[in-house]
């Protein structure tokens, strides 16, 4: 063959190949027998959704309780302390109901273990209780009452741990969407406990009562929908659950109403039904949140691209640092 016409052969061949598109099959992330790489969550959901929702809601209400008797609320304390007593009595059935028995949770208390935390959220658990029993008994009793104050600021002071613990607990779980929120979701958790609380003094006491929930509520807010909305960016691909589906709708329903009950009040004023609407808005909404993180995790348990694609982020960015 002459050299221009090999030149004219090669030059066909190239533009054939400029034509041409490579079509890569897209990546599936699959496991031996199509099985899961991670077993999902065994907990039963309400109990496990539950008991965060019940324990945040109790810790933020020591905090409203220790504030509005501090400042000469007495209605508004009465209900934050039934509340903490009520949230943590019921996070406390939920708990041992998914365990089976109540002799796991003793099981538990043998030993204290500062690397596990569900050793540490179990001694918090046992020494906060019998604080909120105690502050909200000699309330309504009306006698002990240095004993009840000294209850309900001991129960404060522990408050903000039992409101936070349970996002500790979650993200130290192989649990791709819950693991990869592990810097922002206490903060979430904080927030949602806050927004709880403040609900729940908004619909109980009277409106020349509930200026310290008004503000929870406020501030409460606006960590929650922050802290979330900052968790979703940093965790990449791991959100995708927190975005779709069930749990995506979930979330979405309770920003609105988290976002409706925090406007309301602070718009709410002297208006009860007004205060009454934003405390119902905040109880369901922070309820939402808890739900729709419980059923995103075990979503991403169940597809093995949430636990392969960032490992192998996290493997490729340690080698080029190296």
């Amino acid at each position: 063959m002459s050299e221009s016409g090999a030149t004219r052969g090669r030059g066909s061949r190239s533009r054939r190949r400029r034509g041409e598109r490579a079509m890569v099959p897209r990546a599936e992330f699959t496991s031996y027998y199509g099985l899961p790489i991670l077993n999902k969550p065994t907990w039963k959901p309400l109990d496990i959704a539950g008991y965060l929702y019940l324990g945040g809601l109790a810790g933020a209400s020591s905090l409203l309780a220790a504030g509005a008797q501090v400042t000469g609320r007495p209605v508004l304390a009465r209900a934050a302390k039934l509340g903490a007593a009520g949230g943590v009595s019921l996070t406390l059935a939920a708990l041992v109901h998914d365990l089976g028995r109540p002799a796991r949770f003793l099981n538990m208390l043998r030993m204290l273990k500062p690397t596990s935390p569900m050793s540490v959220g179990s001694w918090l658990l046992a020494g906060y209780a019998p604080l909120t029993f105690a502050a909200a008994a000699t309330d309504v009793a009306g006698r002990y009452r240095l004993l009840g104050a000294a209850a309900t600021a001991s129960a404060a002071a522990l408050g903000p741990a039992v409101a936070t613990y349970t996002a500790v607990l979650i993200a130290d779980t192989a649990v791709p969407t819950w693991h990869e929120g592990h810097r922002d979701l206490p903060f979430v958790f904080a927030g949602s406990a806050a927004t709880a609380a403040a609900g729940l003094g908004l619909v109980c006491a009277p409106v020349g009562q509930n200026g310290p929930a008004r503000r929870m509520a406020a501030l409460g807010a606006a960590l929650e929908v922050g802290s979330f909305r900052l968790m979703k960016r940093r965790m990449g691909l791991a959100a995708e659950p927190l975005e779709q589906g069930g749990p995506g709708a979930l979330l979405r329903g309770a920003e609105a109403l988290t976002v409706a009950g925090g406007v309301l009040a602070v718009c709410a004023g002297g208006r009860r039904r007004l205060a009454v609407g934003a405390g119902a808005a905040l109880l369901a909404g922070s309820a939402a949140l808890r739900f729709g993180v419980f059923h995103a995790g075990v979503a991403s348990a169940e597809d093995p691209k949430y636990t392969v694609v960032p490992q192998r982020e996290r493997l490729e960015a340690r080698r080029s640092g190296a």
